[in-house]
């Protein structure tokens, strides 16, 4: 059976993306964030998306995206990020929410607090309805600040040993407004990344290979 139309078309934005020299100044990036029922992305629903542009070091209000979906048991998960199971009824049925968000999200490259976790949601969601992945580069703003850390950015200050989202925003003085929503934590991980993008280009990681190093723990990468 062929793709849907909407699946080709997400395709079809790789066909001229990023390359690895391409300045970051010029690359889309979208701090993403999902909220979900749990933490098994394959038996675990997606609750909440949220996203919003980067680019150019500023943060782009009118390029973002918020998705409610439907969820169909009240799971305590749900009850924490602040939605109740009459409000998940009046979201989107998953197909929809995800077609949405792939005509939004084009070959952006993802951009997230401890991301992995959200791709692979994403992923398990796209490979049960369509049989693909994300054909999006992603980064961790964690290996982005431990990048920078070695590279002497944060010289004079204590290492870094806790890395939480909130730890970052302390860090760089964003307040977590709108915490523990997908919409919310969308925007602070935009401010996080905002700032890392500036010491970035000061420090010799002005190139999305540059950023998009992923930071080795214990000799092997995240």
């Amino acid at each position: 059976m062929s793709a849907p139309a909407f699946v080709d078309e997400y395709r079809n934005c790789f066909r001229a993306t990023w390359q690895e020299d391409a300045p970051i100044d010029d690359v889309r990036f979208v701090a993403l964030d999902l909220e979900t029922t749990g933490l098994d992305p394959a038996s675990d629903a997606i609750i909440t998306i949220g996203a919003v542009g980067v680019r150019g070091g500023d943060i782009l209000l009118g390029d973002a995206f918020s998705a409610l979906l439907k969820v169909e048991r009240n799971t305590s998960a749900v009850t924490v990020h602040g939605i109740t199971r009459d409000q998940s009824q009046q979201g989107l049925d998953e197909p929809a929410a995800l077609e949405r968000f792939l005509a939004y999200l084009k070959d952006g490259v993802i951009v997230g607090h401890h991301i992995g976790h959200d791709v692979t949601a994403i992923n398990a969601a796209c490979n049960r309805r369509w049989g693909f992945s994300l054909f999006n580069r992603s980064l961790d703003t964690m290996d982005v600040t431990l990048n920078l850390e070695r590279d002497g950015a944060f010289a004079g200050r204590r290492p870094i040993r806790r890395f939480t989202l909130d730890a970052l925003s302390e860090m760089f003085g964003v307040v977590p407004h709108d915490r523990h929503t997908a919409a919310g934590d969308a925007f602070i991980t935009a401010q996080v990344f905002q700032r890392l993008t500036r010491l970035a280009v000061r420090y010799g990681r002005g190139t999305l290979g540059g950023l998009c190093e992923s930071f080795p723990i214990d000799g092997e990468d995240r």
